[in-house]
């Protein structure tokens, strides 16, 4: 574990500050910002590049700039500059606010931190759609979903600020941050509306594989009468070398690092061939026994959970690194932290290295040009290329960067068994030559030239209209309050966006379609407002005749049927708490791999049910593929959501999505590990735990009043202590940028521990009494599900060491079984049931008869013993009697030690 003496030091709290020139009264000298700015960077000890003062000097005499130049190439330092400048113009009364937007919600909480570093936590806010924080300061962090949204709607993106600084919600300023997701098929649209819909608002454009931005550039000139700068070709401050490589892969990383040409990234297209690489590399000395133990002293008290955390240990203590997004955060940040110490020569991941990672790469190695797209296999685009090596080559770390790039396993292959025959003619015709499998799509070293020579494509439009966009351009206002003609803004947005007549005609077609279904939900309605111009005097337009829900964009657009639906819920019923996630769950977006984990394992044990039935290959083959992961209240939430988009139309571009994640832990009393372990998620342990900190704070954020009881407000502590349990940070920064601290030193330090890769604290597993009573009740029911599977075995592997073996409870079990049959043991939503569990606390008096037998001292006095808590669980028996139960004692003290709930048992049967 990270400890403070090890973190970087804190960075001085609004260090840029002091340099904004006083405010006189009229718009800031260019010339005296461009100086005040320069002297703080060449301060910090990284002096401006001339691209970068190309840059900022155009951004400071009010141009648009277009920044493509390479990675390493200090991009970050010019947006900086460019938000000093807009502070100056607001403080002297002439600007509004200015706003940074990436595509990640990770890179926007990282920016967040290093500009309150800069320019102090009270100058600037985050907005990430499930977390906002100081979101009227006049510098923003936020996703580029958020920002055109704001822009669709018209939220203070006039742009013009009066003199007397009465506008100073105004977004007079924009720095959108890789800026080639404009050519994203799924996300491009909210990188293009900005541009479309802000004409008085500055932009910063940056990216490092734009590719030709003629079009953009005229276009965005034309329609804010602004001049447009672009500022490319800048020399790399690392120099890229490129090669073809037809040596073995580990003969060829053996030989960078022994070169002193490490760290080297290996560059794989799948998470499961990076682990499959790093195991392979285990075999090749790659860290020396003094490097090991240098390792071994970094990664400390460091907590590797089960699963891929052991993995993870074994391949970090030799030497190679693993990073994919794939994995949980806090193992992604061991790795970064262990490269940029020099511990790790190589560090095996995926093409996207690992989003916003900053560490020291010296070469990158492709271990393919050929990638899958979600649709096919195909080559990778020039952009893509270029992205990927620019990663190689750190200025302040390197002089020189290396891409390499791998000739495919065949040729390699064909180039050994040449070399093993030398020029013996026998040997050489014996040779059969490997081909490429049929079938795959393959690269040769004509395509990497092709690649490497390549400029990135240019960039394709990729807007589309849906409900929320057109809802959005009805709530627009006016200055005075009123609603703006929506007719004319969707008609800007349906011709001008950068799409061609053809395309634009289909978006058209879908506006109108849009339309069709807001009337009939009465949702608008059609109405004629003055229009001198026509012989009539009006003309017609539209407007909304219903208040939307707050945000309703900007958030999971699914939470206001959530509420709906919870209304559609029995409070009393025993299923209640298990009823009110699974109406959550089905507002989430879907975790794929755990879904589909599920569905492998429900297909398996339905196998294995057709093939003890006698079922012939073809009728389960027909019958498999009824089978799915479960989907808890799909009848119910369905119809109901068919229902609820007629009244409430900004839904119909979402669906509910059934699915029993959360519950299925619940239902089964499985802990984090226990789901990765059934359901075979190893390498997906960060989709895990992002999905559940996810249901976290939604069933904490939208469960009303009304549907809160005990044992739900007991879950959401349960699934907050789990998330905490398996890795904090998600939940730590979310929380805290809830409540932000006021003091700037606090706030960066915080920023700087998380991205040292520091952990919190771990808080003793009692430490939360109502998420710990959640783990004492799965504790439990776990023991009354193997009970009805009279999966005596099972019982004896947990109770075992505490007298109760499986003949112990078999024992036990066997009169009840014999007396109400096989279905003795109900498992179902009355089973569990909280009537049906008693938890007494220390001190508490113990039923009569009731015993701790061999625990805290035979119950002396009849109370519960300090230190100890006492738990009866009833069986849901089938005659309905309640009079069995299964009694436990659980150990505090030693339940904290485990980090896991310790119980004994000390008796079974009737009472």
């Amino acid at each position: 574990m990270t400890s403070l003496d090890t973190a970087p030091a804190p960075r001085p709290a609004g260090t840029l500050l002091p340099h904004l020139p006083a405010p006189t009264g009229g718009a800031p000298d260019a010339d005296v910002l461009f100086e005040s700015f320069g002297e703080w960077a060449a301060g910090t000890g990284r002096p401006l590049y001339a691209h970068q003062e190309e840059a900022l000097l155009e951004l400071m005499t009010g141009s648009h700039v277009v920044l493509a130049t390479p990675t390493g190439s200090g991009k970050s330092m010019v947006a900086m500059g460019a938000q000093f400048a807009a502070l100056a113009a607001r403080r002297s009364g002439l600007g509004g606010r200015t706003f940074y937007t990436a595509p990640l919600k990770a890179l926007v909480s990282e920016k967040f931190f290093d500009l309150v570093a800069a320019f102090g936590s009270r100058n600037v806010g985050m907005m990430t759609g499930d977390s906002a924080v100081n979101a009227d300061a006049p510098i923003i962090c936020c996703t580029a979903e958020i920002l055109a949204n704001l822009a669709l709607r018209g939220s203070g993106t006039d742009g013009d600020a009066a003199a007397d600084g009465t506008e100073d919600d105004a977004i007079t300023q924009v720095v959108m941050d890789e800026f080639h997701f404009y050519g994203d098929p799924q996300r491009g649209w909210a990188w293009q509306v900005p541009l479309l819909e802000m004409p008085n608002t500055q932009f910063l454009l940056m990216s490092a594989t734009l590719g030709d931005t003629t079009r953009l550039r005229e276009d965005l000139a034309e329609r804010t009468g602004r001049p447009v700068a672009e500022v490319a070709g800048a020399e790399r401050p690392v120099p890229l070398t490129f090669s073809y490589v037809v040596e073995p892969l580990t003969e060829v990383i053996s030989e960078l690092v022994t070169t002193h040409r490490a760290p080297v990234y290996v560059v794989h297209f799948t998470q499961k061939d990076a682990v499959e690489r790093a195991q392979a590399l285990l075999s090749t000395p790659l860290a020396g026994k003094d490097e090991k133990a240098r390792i071994a002293a970094e990664i400390g008290a460091f907590r590797f959970g089960t699963g891929f955390g052991k993995t993870l240990s074994k391949f970090l203590r030799a030497g190679v690194g693993v990073h994919h997004a794939g994995m949980l955060p806090k193992y992604r940040r061991l790795v970064e932290r262990l490269t940029q110490k020099g511990l790790l020569k190589v560090v095996c991941g995926t093409d996207t290295l690992g989003v916003g990672i900053n560490v020291p790469i010296r070469t990158v190695l492709l271990t393919s040009l050929v990638k899958f797209d979600g649709e096919r296999m195909r080559h990778l685009s020039a952009r893509e290329f270029h992205q990927i090596s620019g990663r190689a080559g750190r200025a302040g770390f390197d002089t020189i960067g290396e891409v390499l790039v791998m000739a495919p396993d065949h040729v390699i292959e064909n180039r050994k068994m040449l070399a093993k025959a030398g020029d013996d003619p026998k040997k050489l015709k014996k040779i059969v030559r490997k081909k490429a499998p049929s079938g795959s799509v393959n690269w040769t070293d004509s395509t990497y030239e092709r690649l490497r020579d390549a400029d990135p494509e240019p960039l394709s439009s990729q807007f589309r209209v849906n409900h929320a966009m057109v809802l959005n351009v009805l709530a627009r206002t006016r200055d005075d309050g009123e609603h703006a003609d929506p007719v004319d803004a969707m008609r800007h947005l349906l011709s001008a966006n950068h799409d061609t007549e053809a395309q634009q005609a289909k978006h058209v077609r879908q506006a109108f379609r849009i339309y069709r279904s807001l009337r009939l939900a009465g949702v608008v309605e059609k109405i004629r407002v003055p229009d001198a111009a026509r012989p009539t005097g009006y003309r017609p337009s539209v407007r909304l005749v219903v208040d939307l829900p707050r945000d309703f964009a900007l958030n999971a657009p699914l939470s206001p049927f959530a509420l709906a639906a919870m209304d559609l819920l029995d409070v009393e019923s025993p299923a209640h708490a298990l009823d009110v996630v699974s109406v959550i769950e089905a507002t989430l977006d879907d975790p794929r791999q755990i879904l589909y984990g599920q569905q492998n394992k429900a297909k398996g044990e339905a196998v294995a049910a057709m093939k003890a039935e006698g079922m012939e290959y073809e009728e389960r083959m027909e019958a498999l593929e009824e089978v799915t992961w479960p989907r808890p209240l799909a009848d119910l939430l369905e119809p109901a959501f068919e229902l609820y988009k007629k009244s409430n139309p900004w839904v119909a571009d979402a669906q509910p999505a059934p699915k029993s994640v959360v519950r299925d832990m619940l239902e089964q009393a499985m802990t984090f590990a226990e789901l990765v372990s059934v359901y075979g998620l190893e390498r997906t342990e960060g989709v895990v735990l992002r999905y559940l900190a996810d249901a976290y704070r939604a069933v904490r954020q939208v469960v009303p009043d009304e549907h809160r009881t005990e044992e739900v407000a007991e879950i959401v502590e349960w699934l907050g202590e789990l998330v905490r349990g398996v890795d904090s940070s998600l939940l730590d920064e979310w929380e805290r940028l809830q409540n932000p601290v006021d003091d700037d030193a606090d706030l960066v330090v915080e920023g700087e521990l998380a991205e040292a890769g520091a952990e919190a604290p771990a808080r003793p597993v009692t430490g939360n009494p109502r998420a710990f009573r959640r783990l004492v009740r799965n504790a439990m029911f776990r023991r009354v599900e193997l009970a009805a599977r009279e999966s005596y075995a099972g019982l004896g592997a947990l109770d075992g060491t505490g007298g109760w073996d499986g003949d112990a409870w078999a024992e036990a079990l066997d009169p009840l079984f014999e007396a109400q049959g096989d279905e003795a043991i109900g498992i179902g939503p009355q089973a569990r049931s909280t009537a049906l569990l008693t938890i007494l606390e220390p001190g508490a008096e113990l039923p009569g008869g009731a015993t701790t037998r061999g625990v805290g001292g035979e119950g002396e006095h009849g109370v519960v013993q300090p230190g100890t808590w006492w738990v009866r669980q009833v069986l849901d028996d089938a005659d309905g009697d309640g009079d069995w139960a299964i009694t436990g004692v659980v150990d505090l003290a030693a339940s904290d030690e485990a980090g896991a709930v310790v119980l004994t048992v000390v008796d079974v049967g009737q009472f």
